[in-house]
């Protein structure tokens, strides 16, 4: 599984905007993260389970010293996950990428939803995209922080 999160602060936005249902949400004035989620061949709910785990955790907003002090559940923050098979791409070989490490759709489309529910279940306000649509995302960021997790790296399968 690979994650990049990115933070978005107050006064900032995050837009999604799905062209198939001509659906468009937003999440502005909120602090929150927008979230791009790449499932893998051998990603399992356990592991989505740990990563919903560790950003739910992650310290990346400012306390009142403006340190990176504190949580998304700690300042009541809202996410926006969309689903990333791009994250992915191996270009090791030739000038056109490979996806071939990337999961099917149907595994993905069912650890994406499992992700999202494990989101909510923190009582996290989440909103998300529409798995395999094509999609408009518009984002800014704050700092920028953005953080790249990949479950080779981070966590215990």
């Amino acid at each position: 599984m690979k994650i990049i999160f990115r933070k978005k602060i107050c006064l900032l936005f995050s837009e999604l905007e799905i062209f198939e249902k001509g659906l468009c949400q937003y999440f502005p004035h909120e602090d929150g993260l927008l979230i791009y989620l790449g499932i893998g061949l051998n990603d399992s709910e356990e592991l989505s389970k740990q990563f919903v785990e560790k950003i739910v955790q992650c310290r990346i907003f400012p306390d009142e010293e403006n340190k990176m002090n504190r949580s998304i559940h700690q300042i009541n923050g809202q996410v926006c996950v969309v689903s990333q098979f791009t994250l992915y791409a191996n270009c090791k070989k030739g000038n056109r990428p490979n996806f071939t490490e990337a999961a099917p759709a149907a595994l993905a489309n069912e650890l994406y939803n499992y992700s999202i529910d494990c989101f909510k279940s923190h009582g996290i306000s989440t909103t998300c995209g529409q798995f395999g649509a094509n999609m408009q995302i518009r984002s800014e960021n704050d700092g920028p922080v953005t953080i790249f997790l990949d479950s080779d790296h981070c966590l215990s399968k």
